[in-house]
Order: structure tokens, then C-alpha cells, then sequence
């Protein structure tokens, strides 16, 4: 669920909480916690099967994700991770962040947006942490409306990626989150609700802008892109074996992925609903597909209106399409528009991606 700038903003945050009764102590824990960082005491090191299997719960089929000699021949020393491959990350992040944020239940949270700032491409051996910190909550949908920074670094301790994630989390005092506490008992795994978070350190939060690495893109030349060039269409399909396989891959316990009583609990239905990250995922692979640089991503912003539903028994489809919508030639990038679409039905809103250009 979460995954992941430094600084509020206003594409990706949501307005400040408005003003509650003091006496009110659940919201006033939450609202201590906003503006507070907490950075991860363990490094998570990328081993190379997780990027081979990473690649295939997200059916990015670039060659440097699964070969070496592809990735050695784009300058790296070991396999290159897809661009959302921090979702593993996200999941201790999130972990930590339910330690910390007693007073809501993240463990049938849902993603609304999620925005990635992309400085320099993910590889195998590298070992990563995350510094997480609640920039904003309210209460809104039957819920705590939340927005999360995730900042990742390397050994180096220089930025990789920074996410910033909006997500709906359920009270869990409340009768519909004492029912979902009740059926998750009996379904998640033995030790999602008894295991102890990842410990933390709570540090300064950094208002630091990052350098994105420089290196020589392999890809698509900007000489051979204009405005309002579409990307060719592409379409994906997802059963729910591969919402459960993406669910280990990523370590996201959430039984609305993959148990259908719990998703008819919350309002959610027929069948079962794709991760957000999954989806995202898809999308990430179909933009450095036409990039033909892993590397290429710069910035990939999506806001989730409509879930991806899965019926056990049958396959759905998500359509892809994009649409070039600005050129900047000093940065040698291009924006790109992307749709998203069940059945006709959109499941991304405002969705843009900045692509780096050879």
C-alpha cells in the first residue's frame, strides 16, 4: 500500500486537517504525529531473484530486469529493479507507520494517489532504506484520510526515490472496523497482526532538494517526439493468481486483494480489487516499454479513481494508452498523459509521467 518530495505538495497532499475538539484524543495522537519523521533502523539489500520476480508480478518484460548481460549493457553491475519495484520497501514502511499510528487500522487501507520522484535507477546489491512521515491526515470517507512521504536512500545515504502516497485507513473502534478485525483473524497470515514493526529512529526531516543522477540515456530519441504523439495502445490481463502472487512478491497482507468477503465488507465488489501498486506497476512497464530505457522514468504521478476488480474464475483487462502532452527541451524530457481503463470504465484520473529522453 503506501509507497511513497520532501516538501508538502499540492498535487499530492490534501488539505489540513480541520479543527477538532481537543478532548478528542484518537484524532489528536494522529495529528501529533503530522510533520514527524521516522527513519527505518534495517536496510533492506535487492537481491537479484526478487527483481526477476518483481519483474514478472508486474509483467515488465525489459530484458535488464531479468538478464545481466542486458543490464551490464546499459553500465550496471547487476540487474536493474522496475520503477515501482520500492513497493517492497513500502512494505515495512508501512508496517512501521501501523506501529507508529495506533489509532487507525492500515491493514485494509486503500491508495487513492500515489506520486514517485525518480533520482537515480534501483540495482541489484544495492541497500536501501526508508525514512517515512504522516504530512497530513482529516477524517473523510468513513475513515482517516491520510498522505505519507517515503523517502528511500542508498548505502551512499543519497536519495533514490521519494513517494508520496494518499490513503484511506479505517478507524478501528468503529463497528465496520471491529467486523474487518473480526473476519481478518481468520484469513490473514498467522503473524500479520501479532509480528512487531520494524524498528525506528525518529530523525530530522529533510527539506533538501535532491540531484537526480546524470547518465546517458539509451532510448527513445526526443528528435523522433512531438506533442500530442499516442503511444501505442497495450492491454494487460490479471487473474486473481496474480493478485495473490503480487501480494507475496510485495508482502501486502491487505485481504481485499484476494478475499472477496472482506472487500464485500467494505463496500468493494464483485470479487476482489487489483493493488494500486500493481496497477501502477503495469503502467510503469508500458511507459519505459515505449521510453526503451529502464531507466527513463522521472517522475510518475497517478491518482486512483476506480479500482481494478478480479472475479475469481475469470480475467480482466487494463487498457493502456498515453499521449504526449509537452516537450522540455532543456531537461530533454516528455510528459506524458496516461489513461488506464476497465471495460470502459477509467481507473486512473489525473495521471502524468516525465520520461527522459536520449
Amino acid at each position: 500500500m503506501v509507497a511513497l518530495g520532501n516538501a508538502p505538495r499540492d498535487d499530492v497532499l490534501e488539505p489540513p486537517a480541520a479543527a477538532v475538539p481537543e478532548t478528542d484524543d484518537r484524532v489528536r495522537e494522529l495529528r501529533d504525529m503530522v510533520g514527524r519523521s521516522y527513519r527505518l533502523r534495517e536496510d533492506y539489500e535487492i537481491g537479484r531473484e526478487q527483481v526477476r520476480a518483481f519483474a514478472r508480478a508486474v509483467q515488465n518484460d525489459h530484458p535488464a530486469h531479468v538478464s545481466e548481460s542486458a543490464a551490464a549493457d546499459f553500465g550496471y553491475r547487476g540487474l536493474l529493479a522496475p520503477p515501482t519495484f520500492a513497493a517492497l520497501l513500502a512494505g515495512a514502511a508501512q508496517e512501521a507507520l501501523a506501529g507508529l499510528l495506533t489509532a487507525c487500522d492500515l491493514t485494509t487501507a486503500v491508495q487513492t494517489q500515489q506520486v514517485m520522484d525518480f533520482y537515480r535507477p534501483m540495482v541489484v546489491g544495492d541497500r536501501l532504506t526508508s525514512t517515512v512521515s504522516l504530512q497530513s491526515h482529516r477524517e473523510a470517507f468513513g475513515g482517516d484520510l491520510l498522505a505519507v512521504t517515503n523517502t528511500i536512500t542508498d548505502q551512499d545515504g543519497e536519495v533514490v526515490l521519494i513517494g508520496n502516497t494518499s490513503i484511506i485507513a479505517r478507524t478501528p473502534e468503529a463497528e465496520l472496523g471491529l467486523r474487518l478485525a473480526e473476519l481478518n483473524a481468520g484469513v490473514l497470515r498467522h503473524d500479520v497482526l501479532t509480528i512487531a514493526p520494524p524498528e525506528v529512529d525518529e530523525v530530522p526531516t529533510n527539506t533538501k532538494t535532491p540531484a537526480v543522477q546524470q547518465f546517458r540515456m539509451r532510448g527513445r530519441s526526443r528528435d523522433r517526439v512531438a506533442v500530442g504523439d499516442q503511444l501505442p495502445a497495450r492491454s494487460y490481463r490479471l487473474t486473481l493468481g496474480d493478485l495473490v502472487h503480487y501480494a507475496g512478491v510485495a508482502g501486502d497482507p491487505n485481504p481485499i486483494h484476494w478475499f472477496e468477503p472482506t472487500g464485500a465488507l467494505v463496500g468493494l465488489g464483485p470479487g476482489v480489487i487489483a493493488h494500486g501498486m500493481l496497477t501502477m506497476g503495469l503502467g510503469a512497464g508500458y511507459l519505459t516499454s515505449w521510453a526503451q530505457d529502464p531507466r527513463a522514468m522521472r517522475q510518475y504521478s497517478v491518482r486512483i479513481t476506480g479500482p481494478v476488480y478480479v472475479v475469481p474464475g475469470a480475467a480482466s483487462a487494463i487498457e493502456f494508452g498515453g499521449k504526449v502532452i509537452a516537450l522540455h527541451r532543456n531537461s530533454g524530457t516528455a510528459t506524458v498523459a496516461i489513461t488506464a481503463t476497465q471495460d470502459g470504465r477509467r481507473i486512473f484520473g489525473r495521471a502524468t509521467a516525465v520520461i527522459a529522453l536520449s
